[in-house]
């Protein structure tokens, strides 16, 4: 009985804790036999650097996520913090990555308050939200590219600890940091109080309102983090591309992961062998030769099937 407790819920027919590994596994042993040069320790690290953003960015949704919410927001929040750092970098690095982390944190705070005050739906706030800063973000850089040059920056993107990409070991700290807070803090165990069932949350002295604020402004600043480590690898802050389609690449991580849209779970490390499943599929179908429009076609499949495992098992 508590084994079933711990999945998604006694009515569900997903075990979220083996179908994503396994998936993982198959995937990336069969690009092993099948893709030249796939299983080299090089190609290994270039797809944890090119998916390290996609991971900080999901590790946030799926705090959201868990909490029953959502936040679409995250995409424009990068292009958002992309442009300010680059306008900014000249001024200091401390003084551009505060106020950017500053605009990323108020963004949260304003979703917070519109879905947990105000009480709308979070789908339709931030999306609407979602459209708004990515204007907000053309105006403040005119849509323009903004290049710099800071080497101490750029090494956010650029650089290595040791053999290992500094951005793999921001990604892995994240990680780090939402596993420690889900499983060993009090605000990790509210969240999912929340998301399973808010009324009941309240009743036991959980201020939800409280912790849907928290939760929001954790995922934009994660967001904001991950803005940063992209405009450092790019060398130039771009309110157009920067960020764009970053919520689905880390709904669809979410969701493979295991962390259901019903709310009252968070699986972190679902949600990293998720973001990892997308990664080889793209690198996989980048090296065959395939177009890439099919391995979007094949992700969204994915996803499909994913959400259909999810549902709950009539009784």
């Amino acid at each position: 009985m508590n084994s079933k407790k711990r999945g998604l819920g006694r009515g569900t027919l997903w075990n979220p804790n083996l179908g994503a590994p396994a998936a993982l596994l198959i995937l990336y042993v069969a690009n092993a036999v099948f893709t030249p040069r796939f299983a080299t320790v090089s190609n290994t690290l270039n797809m944890l650097l090119q998916v390290s953003t996609t991971m900080i960015v999901a590790v946030g949704m799926t705090f959201a996520i868990a909490s029953r919410g959502i936040d679409l927001t995250v995409g424009s929040t990068m292009g958002l913090v992309s442009v300010i750092v680059a306008l900014l970098i000249n001024h200091g690095m401390a003084i551009a990555i505060s106020v950017a982390l500053g605009s990323a944190l108020l963004i949260g705070f304003l979703n917070g308050f519109l879905i947990s005050r105000l009480k709308l739906d979070p789908l339709i706030t931030t999306l609407a939200a979602l459209i708004i800063w990515r204007g907000v973000a053309q105006v403040v850089g005119d849509g323009q590219l903004v290049p710099f040059a800071h080497p101490t920056f750029e090494a956010l993107g650029k650089g290595y600890l040791g053999p290992i990409p500094i951005q793999v070991v921001i990604a892995a700290v994240v990680i780090a940091g939402a596993l420690f807070c889900i499983r060993s803090t009090l605000f990790g165990r509210h969240i999912v109080a929340v998301g399973g069932n808010e009324e009941a949350a309240r009743l036991a002295g959980i201020r939800a309102e409280r912790v849907k604020y928290i939760v929001y402004m954790i995922t934009a600043l994660l967001a904001g983090l991950a803005g940063l480590v992209e405009t450092a690898r790019l060398a130039m802050g771009d309110p157009s591309k920067v960020g764009v389609n970053a919520e689905f690449d880390a709904i669809a991580a979410v969701v493979v992961g295991g962390t259901p849209f019903s709310g009252g779970r968070a699986n972190v490390l679902g949600t990293v062998v998720g973001a990892l499943i997308m990664q080889v599929i793209s690198t996989s179908f980048n090296m065959l030769l395939i177009p890439f429009t099919w391995s979007l076609v094949l992700k969204s499949v994915i996803i499909l099937f994913a959400v259909f495992l999810q549902r709950p098992k009539e009784v």
